[in-house]
């Protein structure tokens, strides 16, 4: 089957097979949100991306393979309901940006800055700082795909109610981080709805700058 990054909750994972990955994304929750699990093909280690809500089925996903760390892409709610119960079921490390960190309900073992990584295996993700949706929203890169949270969706930058100073800083991050720096075919997992493609986005810029969302 060909991966779409079409799901919904209630339903089944869908999965996409890489070289050296495997990606699994599951829609959950009341928000619809989407929580991917991240999987290194030559050690079988696991990296759980925003344990949204639904442990259950979360950790259904995961299975018997163990998984070593948890990332929350950034401190809103919706993104870290099924956090507590998902890392203690897991003993997982729990992974965030300094600046939201505080605002999880569970110790984070790992704060991360953007340029750093996150191990999966034999795998290394880049994190991506953009600031805007909330202070310490991150994105994680393995060449070709990124995981953006909030930051970015098909169709616009995540929301930063209407604050133009969090919208410029938002916009920024994401035209000089992302779309400056990485390619036209790099896929877009995003923490809600369907997926995009940097290139399906990139001359949409301009509109999003004039509009201000």
């Amino acid at each position: 089957m060909t991966y779409t990054g079409d799901v919904r909750v209630g339903g089944p994972a869908d999965v996409r097979e890489l070289p050296d990955l495997t990606i699994s994304k599951l829609a959950v929750g009341p928000y619809d949100n989407n929580a991917y699990l991240v999987r290194c093909n030559e050690t079988g280690d696991g990296v759980l991306i925003d344990a949204a809500a639904e442990a259950d089925r979360l950790l259904e996903l995961v299975g018997d393979h163990p998984i070593s760390k948890i990332v929350t892409t950034h401190r809103h709610r919706d993104h870290w309901q099924a956090l507590e119960q998902v890392a203690s079921a897991t003993g997982a490390t729990v992974v965030a940006h300094p600046l939201d960190a505080p605002s999880l309900p569970v110790p984070v073992g790992l704060e991360v800055e953007h340029g750093d990584g996150v191990t999966v295996g034999v795998v290394t993700l880049e994190v991506i700082h953009l600031r805007g949706h909330t202070p310490g929203s991150i994105a994680l890169h393995h060449p070709g795909h990124l995981f953006t949270g909030d930051s970015l969706f098909p169709g616009g930058v995540g929301n930063t109610e209407k604050d133009p100073e969090r919208f410029e800083r938002l916009f920024t991050d994401v035209s000089e981080r992302i779309f400056d720096r990485l390619p036209d075919e790099t896929w877009v997992y995003p923490g809600h709805g369907r997926d995009t493609t940097l290139g399906a986005e990139r001359g949409s810029l301009p509109e999003w700058r004039a509009r201000g969302w």
